[in-house]
């Protein structure tokens, strides 16, 4: 009875391994920059530094050309927003957690790709000596990735892989009133890395 179940218990898991073999995956690890724009809305100016992150992503090849990616993305920067009465800096954490389709071509060991997708963002207050303002709230928003890049094949198993991604989201407010500038704003990023295949 033990083995039949045992048995049972592990068919999943080895019809999961013998269709991975099948398929296309990869999974990627790039270093990121975070480069975001001047924003200005209800007499509020946001602006930020140049934050600096890791993004890693898994791929899924449905056909040669099309697949389907998921990614993570942590990285720090300070936000500095300004208003009539306050001019407040705060050193933020900031994740991303997206899916993305993505549409290939290929080019001997040159491999362009667009991709486009839904993105969750997290930032995060660091309370430390940059922050002007302690006790702020986490901010949580819903909004869109678009990317083009290309691939550069170095073996049958690893590609360096550098793209420009657009991350389009509201401006976070960390639970304050006073710095919502009710705007949506667009954070470009380059990122570079190397994937492997399997």
């Amino acid at each position: 009875m033990k083995k039949r179940l045992l048995m049972l218990l592990l068919l999943p898991l080895m019809a999961a391994a013998c269709f991975a073999q099948e398929s296309r995956q990869d999974i990627s690890v790039s270093g990121t920059a975070l480069i975001p724009p001047y924003i200005a809305g209800n007499s509020v100016l946001m602006h930020a530094n140049t934050g600096y992150g890791a993004l890693i992503s898994y791929r899924y090849l449905l056909t040669p050309r099309s697949g389907l990616e998921l990614n993570y993305q942590y990285g720090q920067e300070v936000l500095h927003f300004t208003n009539p009465t306050n001019n407040i800096m705060i050193d933020s954490r900031f994740q991303e957690v997206s899916g993305a389709y993505v549409y290939s071509f290929n080019y001997r060991n040159f491999n362009p790709f667009l991709e486009g997708g839904a993105a969750g963002f997290i930032f995060g207050p660091i309370d430390n000596s940059t922050t002007t303002l302690q006790g702020l709230s986490k901010n949580t928003n819903i909004g869109g990735i678009y990317g083009a890049g290309v691939a550069y094949e170095i073996s049958p198993s690893f590609d360096i892989r550098t793209e420009y991604r657009g991350l389009v989201m509201k401006t976070p407010t960390f639970g304050l009133e006073n710095l919502k500038t009710g705007r949506y704003y667009n954070i470009f990023q380059p990122t570079i890395g190397i994937a492997y295949h399997f």
